[in-house]
Formats: C-alpha cells, sequence, structure tokens
C-alpha cells in the first residue's frame, strides 16, 4: 500500500507541472512553477545582492565580463528564435557584473543575472575562458535549472505531506514531516546554489556549445579545467555546487568537443579593430 501510495502520488504530482524540453541536450523536465514566479523572486534577491556587493573598478576586465557575456546572450537569443522558441527570449533581463571578492566563484540566477568575481580571472586568464564560464552560468538559465529545483523542493514539501496524511489513514507510520523541513532549508540559495551534477553536466555541456556559438574557441575548456583543477585540489567547493570531479568534467567536456565544433566560427573583427589595424600598417610604411 506504501509503495502503491507513493507512486500514485508521484503521477498526480508529475501531471500537475509543465512540461519543458531543454535546449541542445533535449532532456524533458517537469516544472511546477511558473516563470513568472521564478523571476520575481530572481530579480528580488539579485536586486538585494547588488545593493550590498562592490563592483569592480578595473574598467578593463568589467568590460570584458560585459562583452563576453552580451556576446553569448546574443548567440543564444538567436539560437532560441531560430528553433521556435523565441517566447523563452523574453524571459531574460541580461546583466553581467564583476564584483570584488577573492573567491574562484561565478553564478547566475534565473532570468540571466549573472555575477563573476575577480577571484575567478586570475584562472581564467583570458577571453575565451571567462567564455566557457560564463556559457555555463547561461545555461543555467536557459535550462531553468533554479525552476527545476524549486519544482522538486515543492513536490517534496507538498507530496511528502500528501503522502503522511494518506499513510497514517492507511494504518502505516509515518516521519514524513522531517522531510518537508529539508525542503524549507533550501529557501532563496535554491535560485544560485544546490544545482545537481546531472545539471552541471548539462550546463557544461550547453555552455561549451553556446561559447562556441559566440566565436569562442570551446577547446579552450579543458585547459581552463585543468587550472582550476591545480587552483582549487582537483575538486573545489568553488565555483559550482554538487558539481563533479575536475577529472569528470575534462572528459564529459571532451567528448562534447566535436559537437561544440559544428558550432564555432571565430569571430570576426570589429569595424574599430580593421581601422586600428588598417591604421597600424599605414604607420609601419
Amino acid at each position: 500500500m506504501k509503495y502503491f501510495l507513493m507512486s500514485m502520488l508521484a503521477a498526480v504530482l508529475v501531471s500537475c507541472g509543465t512540461t519543458k524540453t531543454v535546449p541542445i541536450t533535449g532532456r524533458q523536465q517537469n516544472l511546477m512553477v511558473s516563470d513568472e514566479q521564478v523571476l520575481s523572486l530572481s530579480f528580488q534577491q539579485y536586486s538585494d545582492y547588488m545593493k550590498s556587493a562592490k563592483p569592480s573598478t578595473n574598467k578593463t576586465n568589467t568590460e570584458m565580463v560585459k562583452r563576453v557575456g552580451q556576446r553569448i546572450a546574443k548567440a543564444v537569443e538567436s539560437y532560441l528564435t531560430s528553433n521556435g522558441m523565441a517566447e523563452d527570449v523574453k524571459s531574460y533581463s541580461w546583466e553581467f557584473n564583476l564584483v570584488q571578492d577573492n573567491q574562484v566563484n561565478a553564478w547566475c540566477m534565473p532570468g540571466g543575472k549573472i555575477v563573476v568575481y575577480e577571484g575567478l580571472l586570475p584562472v581564467t586568464k583570458n577571453e575565451s575562458s571567462l567564455a566557457i564560464v560564463m556559457g555555463h552560468e547561461i545555461a543555467h538559465a536557459v535550462a531553468r535549472h533554479s525552476a527545476e529545483r524549486l519544482s522538486n523542493a515543492y513536490k517534496e514539501q507538498y507530496g511528502s505531506a500528501a503522502l503522511s496524511a494518506l499513510l497514517q489513514g492507511a494504518g502505516v507510520g509515518a516521519g514524513w514531516q522531517q522531510l518537508i523541513g529539508i525542503a524549507q532549508q533550501y529557501g532563496g540559495k535554491i535560485l544560485v546554489s544546490g544545482f545537481s551534477r546531472k545539471q552541471e553536466s548539462e550546463a557544461d555541456h550547453m555552455g561549451l556549445i553556446f561559447a562556441a556559438m559566440a566565436g569562442y574557441d570551446p577547446q579552450v575548456a579543458v585547459d581552463f579545467w585543468q587550472r582550476m583543477s591545480s587552483a582549487t585540489g582537483g575538486g573545489s567547493n568553488s565555483l559550482f555546487s554538487d558539481h563533479p570531479s575536475d577529472a569528470t568534467r575534462i572528459q564529459q567536456i571532451q567528448g562534447w568537443l566535436p559537437e561544440a565544433q559544428k558550432y564555432f566560427k571565430p569571430a570576426t573583427a570589429t569595424v574599430a579593430t580593421k581601422k586600428a589595424i588598417v591604421k597600424k600598417n599605414a604607420n609601419k610604411k
């Protein structure tokens, strides 16, 4: 009876949600919360964070973070629009900030609110490697990972309460209220951390391709993660929560590189850059 009720309850919870398909990977996910609900909470928390954060005073690095983020966001929006997901683009209000913090870290909130800590830049070393990280963060937003985690917490919380009542009525002992407390512990942190290994790997996969779409060479991802492994002892608690080991991550990325290369087209020089090159060559003459 216990397992029958659990199966029935799981079926009811899944049927009540909305089924979404994750871009690139095609994975199906069941969401119990709407974009509007998640974005409202996300934007409020992001606003509160930025009130106390200290923006970087390094103009060059700040411009680089914004440039990389905007390039990837533009590529992502183009991909979504071209693949029948133009409505999803309306959910994003992109913002990219570099803040004064020595942690080797970066994070994303739903809707495209992304923060990079200055402590990450000595490890990324270059713009292309930074694009690998920011592609990963943008992927979390595009894949609705926070909404998925929040949905799972709701399922656990309300599912446990309903199941507890059903089991008690059936004469089965219950200790399910403890699970509700666990779900409640997630709180606001669920929007920026606590991603599962499956979600982290999915963000790696998607982010690699997003970076390639934006004109950044995905091959740099391997060297970057090797540097990250050295900087953090082979499997840090920074940058991502519940993430795969660096060795696993590198192995997975190597497997995705052939796919990512299909999307890679080196970015062409901007008009300003071309003028500078022409002027430099003229001066040499």
